[in-house]
C-alpha cells in the first residue's frame, strides 16, 4: 500500500510541476519531456497494483476514488501536452522564416493597397506591421499575400498565411465552422449608400423610388431588400455579378445609388472621375465588424494578435504615441509602465520579448495614429471615427486592462 500511495503521490507532484513549466522556454521543454516520460513509467507501475493491495490499517481505500484522481491527472497531463504541442506553433514558424505572412485584399484603398511605388499601405497593412514589430521586432518583416474573398479562408487554414487581415467580417459561421478564429475588431463597418450629390439626398431615408446598384448573391443584396421593405420604401435594383461591375454601373450612371460596405464606398469614391460629385451617406444598415483572423488551435498566436490590437487601443487611451513613447519610459503612471513592458506581465505569457508592446507603438503607433493616417481625416478617404472612436469619445472601441 505504501508503494501504491508513493506512486500516486509521485504522479501528482510531477503533474503539478509540469503545469508550472514555461512551454515557450527551450530549457523547460526538455524538462516537460522528461516529466511526461516519468509520469508514464509511474502510471504503468501503478496499473500493476492489485485492488486487494489497496488496504490500510483503517480499512479499505476507495479504489474508485483513486482511479478518479488518476483520471483527473491524466486529463490534466493531456491538456498540458496539447498546450505544449500548440504553443509557439505559428510564433516559432514566424521567427524561423523571419517574417509574418499576412493575407490582405487584392487592393482596397485605405485598408490594403499597393501605392505608386508598389509598397503596401492601409489600416490592415499597418496591423500586419504591428504584429511583425511585436514578434520579430521589425515592422518591415511582412510578406503581403493578396487574396480574393474565395481564397482568404483556405489560405489561412492551409498555413499559406499566418494572419488574415483582409477587411473580413467576423460572423458566427466563420468563427465556428471554418477552423479560424477572430482576434478582435480593428474596424467597425456596416453597409451604407453612396449617391450622386446632385440628387440633393443627405439621408438613406430619402432613397424612396431610387435605382440602386448592388452585387448579386451577397448579404448586401439581402440587407438592401430588408431595409426598403421594413421602411415601406420602393427601389429599383440594378444587379451586377461582381463588385467591379457594380462600381462601374454607378460610375457610368446606370443607377442613382450604390450600396456595399461603407469602408469600400469611401474607397470607391476616390476612383470616381470627380470624387466631389458623390457623397457617402451617414447611415449604416448592417453590422460588419472587420478584424484579424488566425487559425484555431494556436492559443499563443491568437493571444499575440489579439493583444497587439489591444496595445494600440490602450496606447491611444493613455495618450502614448510613436512620438512620445520614448519619453514614457520615465513615466510614473503604472498603467503606462505596464503598457510598454516596464512593469506588469511584460512578454513572458506571450512568448515575446518584454519590449514587444513598446516596439508596436514605436514602429507603428497607437490606433488613432494608424486610423487617421490610413482611412481617417489625414487620408484621402476622410472617414470619420464615429463608432471606431474610443468608448470615452462616444465610440465602441475598448480594450481589456493590461495586468
Amino acid at each position: 500500500m505504501k508503494q501504491t500511495l508513493k506512486l500516486s503521490l509521485a504522479i501528482s507532484i510531477l503533474a503539478l510541476i509540469l503545469t508550472g513549466c514555461d512551454s515557450n522556454s527551450a530549457q523547460d521543454k526538455e524538462l516537460i519531456k522528461s516529466l511526461e516520460a516519468k509520469i508514464q513509467t509511474l502510471e504503468k507501475q501503478l496499473e500493476q497494483v492489485e485492488p486487494e493491495q489497496l488496504t490500510t490499517a483503517a480499512g479499505n481505500v476507495d479504489a474508485s476514488a483513486l482511479e478518479d484522481k488518476i483520471a483527473s491527472l491524466e486529463k490534466q497531463l493531456s491538456s498540458n501536452k496539447t498546450t505544449t504541442e500548440q504553443s509557439g506553433g505559428t510564433l516559432d514558424k514566424v521567427k524561423k522564416q523571419g517574417y509574418v505572412q499576412c493575407g490582405v485584399s487584392t487592393g482596397l484603398p485605405g485598408f490594403s493597397n499597393p501605392n505608386a511605388n508598389g509598397e503596401w499601405e492601409g489600416l490592415d497593412v499597418e496591423f500586419c506591421q504591428a504584429v511583425a514589430a511585436a514578434t520579430i521586432g521589425d515592422k518591415t518583416k511582412v510578406k503581403y499575400i493578396p487574396l480574393t474573398t474565395k481564397e482568404r479562408f483556405t489560405a489561412l487554414q492551409s498555413g499559406e498565411v499566418d494572419l488574415l487581415v483582409r477587411n473580413t467580417t467576423w460572423t458566427l459561421h466563420r468563427d465556428t465552422a471554418l477552423g479560424v478564429i477572430f482576434a478582435g475588431v480593428n474596424y467597425y463597418d456596416g453597409q451604407g449608400f453612396m449617391v450622386k450629390k446632385n440628387l440633393g439626398i443627405s439621408s438613406a431615408t430619402e432613397l424612396d423610388g431610387k435605382s440602386v446598384c448592388v452585387q448579386s448573391g451577397t448579404t448586401t443584396e439581402l440587407n438592401l431588400a430588408d431595409y426598403f421593405r421594413f421602411r415601406e420604401m420602393k427601389y429599383t435594383p440594378v444587379v451586377f455579378d461582381t463588385e467591379d461591375k457594380t462600381v462601374n454601373g454607378f460610375k457610368t450612371g446606370q443607377c442613382d445609388v450604390m450600396t456595399t460596405d461603407q469602408s469600400a464606398l469611401y474607397a470607391h469614391r476616390l476612383g470616381m472621375d470627380d470624387p466631389d460629385s458623390v457623397i457617402v451617406l451617414p447611415e449604416l444598415i448592417s453590422k460588419e465588424p472587420l478584424g484579424p483572423a488566425v487559425r484555431q488551435g494556436d492559443d499563443q498566436w491568437f493571444n499575440i494578435v489579439k493583444w497587439t490590437l489591444y496595445t494600440m487601443l490602450h496606447a491611444e487611451d493613455l495618450g502614448v504615441s510613436s512620438i512620445s513613447v520614448d519619453d514614457m519610459k520615465n513615466s510614473n503612471d503604472p498603467n503606462i509602465r505596464r503598457l510598454i513592458g516596464l512593469d506588469g506581465p511584460k512578454g513572458k505569457g506571450l512568448g515575446l520579448n518584454d519590449d514587444w508592446s513598446f516596439q508596436v507603438i514605436k514602429q507603428v503607433g497607437n490606433y488613432s495614429e494608424s486610423f487617421e493616417r490610413t482611412v481617417g481625416m489625414s487620408s484621402p478617404l476622410k472617414v470619420r471615427r464615429d463608432v471606431n472612436a474610443l468608448w470615452r469619445d462616444g465610440g465602441i472601441q475598448y480594450a481589456p486592462p493590461i495586468r
